[in-house]
């Protein structure tokens, strides 16, 4: 569930949920969902016993900075000591706040939940919302989280935009492992090839995944404007593909190295 294990002895390793990234949630929350959910996935490793609070206690002596101090601290869409991009939202700090705080109020509202303004309050949210687990136990309080995390759509009324978005960053993430290791293979073993006779069958033996994880990086490659997939003159459909037929796979390595670099760049900026 988590991608670090528990270390024996008293200090730990923090955790993050595998799932929280492809979930969408740090699209849709607060700023300190972020951190409350390693926070949560960390108490969720075996060994633990004992409230959050108690956890930051004992990584932090009860401060940490990132979550906004402690579980008691108000909820914001930006960090406040972050320097400011007017490029993005010239509008300023404090107007794009209200505007965000108005749109994540409505959207609980018309759900039914309550809105939250401080972590713990978030917090209860995740429980209601069943992204975490909490069971008091003989031994004291246990935590827990699923394997894969409920989808914001499938709980809060989002609207289109962000649904699409959503649905993007899903598919994306999803695809990435594989797409990574068809572009290993194609690189390093093929040497960038402008096109190749091949087969779904035949990719999954090169690069070891199954062919309809293989399908489905052909896809993203696809729908991103990165490869063509075609059989004699005629584009195919990915889809439709049977495992056996042979296509040729073109690839346009121009667009992939621009495309490609600018979204790590975008990644490592958010980060």
């Amino acid at each position: 569930m988590t991608e670090n294990p528990s270390v024996p002895g008293p200090r730990r390793d923090m955790a993050m949920h595998n799932d929280w990234w492809a979930s969408g949630w740090e699209h849709v929350l607060p700023r300190q969902g972020f951190p409350l959910t390693m926070l949560i996935s960390t108490a969720s490793q075996p060994g633990f016993t004992g409230s959050l609070d108690d956890l930051l206690q004992e990584f932090f002596d009860g401060h940490w900075r990132m979550i906004g101090g402690n579980l008691d601290g108000p909820l914001t869409f930006s960090w406040p000591d972050e320097e400011w991009d007017y490029n993005e939202a010239p509008e300023g700090r404090e107007a794009c706040e209200a505007d965000r705080w108005e749109k994540f109020g409505a959207m609980l509202t018309a759900a039914g939940f309550p809105v939250p303004t401080t972590v713990r309050d978030l917090s209860e949210l995740y429980l209601t919302w069943g992204l975490t687990r909490r069971e008091e136990t003989p031994n004291g309080t246990r935590w827990s989280m699923p394997a894969v995390l409920p989808l914001p759509g499938d709980l809060l009324p989002l609207d289109d935009e962000l649904a699409r978005r959503l649905d993007w960053i899903r598919w994306t993430t999803r695809a990435a492992p594989f797409v990574n290791g068809l572009i290993t293979y194609l690189v390093d073993e093929l040497g960038e090839p402008g096109e190749v006779l091949t087969s779904l069958d035949r990719l999954s033996i090169a690069t070891a995944h199954d062919a309809d994880d293989v399908r489905l990086a052909l896809a993203e490659l696809v729908d991103a404007g990165d490869a063509q997939v075609q059989r004699g003159q005629e584009q195919a459909d990915v889809e439709r593909l049977e495992t056996h037929q042979r296509f040729r796979l073109v690839m346009d390595w121009d667009h992939f190295n621009e495309t490609r670099m600018h979204l790590s760049i975008k990644g490592d900026d958010d980060a």
